[in-house]
């Protein structure tokens, strides 16, 4: 099975991670295995790799890629939510690092019959586990104009988000709307021919949000880093990769509140809180990919890495 994949800020990761060779380190998002394997060669016999990923085509792929590594690797079929109970119950209860690309796969891009694309026809599915019941086809067939409206708004960044939805709704009373081309043409007559000029794709924020929708993306970010905080040993670093500013501004935000030793409002003349700073925060900026890695791998364009490091 093909299951190609540029890992993105690859030295990046690996020289923030900071790897002990004995230690414990999970990758959340392991699609093409490119980060794990370079995590797992810096790992002596005693250090263990635990990874992740929703996509069966993944951990398929993973087994004979990593295989070289035994029992250093161990392959979880699971979303990164279930991190803290995956693991537990494994008998793991501390790691030395933990590492998520919240990208989709290059893999799922390029899959025409996944429905991710916008450039291939194909049904309306975008599901990343296809374990789950709700697909890209029930959102649009079933969505109120007013629910469309929200997500492609919200989770797409999309200005001609309201009429998007009118046009979904008006077009599925016809009949149901079944697939990426279908979905395609009536972004295209939805949105104006001048808007349509410059920019990307007409239907890119429109299929990002739906995307959204459909895996619950945003949702989960934030219980992840806070079930990998609570795991980290002192001195571990978590490492997160983001590609658009929703996912950006989550992972920032919920660095930020780790590393606040006071929530309370300025107005009080001193702490009742008692929080207590569990984070230092390594990347004040994000790191972003060099030219160099754009021209190679230009899906890397809009990457950006935090770290921080547990306290």
């Amino acid at each position: 099975m093909e299951f190609n994949h540029v890992s993105v800020l690859l030295e990046e990761c690996i020289e923030n991670l900071n790897i002990k060779p004995d230690g414990v380190y999970v990758d959340c998002t392991m699609g093409g295995a490119g980060h794990s394997k370079e995590i797992a060669k810096n790992l002596s016999e005693e250090g263990r790799l635990i990874c992740f990923d929703q996509d069966i085509n993944a951990i398929n792929v993973a087994k004979e890629r990593l295989s070289s590594f035994g029992d250093r690797i161990i392959l979880i079929h699971s979303n990164f939510k279930n991190i803290k109970e995956e693991l537990e119950s494994r008998g793991i209860y501390k790691v030395d690092g933990v590492l998520a690309d919240l990208g989709v796969s290059s893999h799922q891009l390029d899959e025409a019959s996944r429905g991710f694309s916008y450039m291939n026809d194909a049904p309306l599915d975008m599901r990343m586990d296809n374990r789950a019941d709700k697909t890209a086809w029930d959102i649009v067939n079933s969505y109120s104009e007013d629910e469309l409206n929200r997500i492609i708004k919200d989770y797409g960044e999309e200005n001609w988000s309201r009429r998007i939805a009118k046009f979904i709704v008006e077009s599925r009373q016809d009949k149901s709307i079944d697939t990426t081309y279908e979905l395609v043409e009536i972004i295209k007559k939805a949105i104006p021919k001048k808007a349509r000029i410059n920019g990307p794709h007409p239907a890119k924020r429109t299929f990002q949000a739906i995307r959204i929708e459909v895996n619950n993306e945003l949702g989960v970010i934030k219980d992840m880093i806070d079930d990998s905080v609570s795991m980290l040993n002192p001195g571990g670093r978590i490492c997160i990769i983001t590609f658009h500013s929703l996912e950006d501004r989550i992972v920032k935000n919920e660095y930020k509140y780790l590393s606040s030793s006071c929530i309370c409002p300025p107005e009080l003349p001193f702490c009742q809180c008692d929080k207590i700073s569990e984070i230092k925060i390594i990347t004040r900026k994000p790191i972003l990919p060099t030219d160099e890695e754009i021209d190679i791998n230009p899906r890397s364009r809009s990457s950006k890495l935090r770290v921080a490091e547990k306290k």
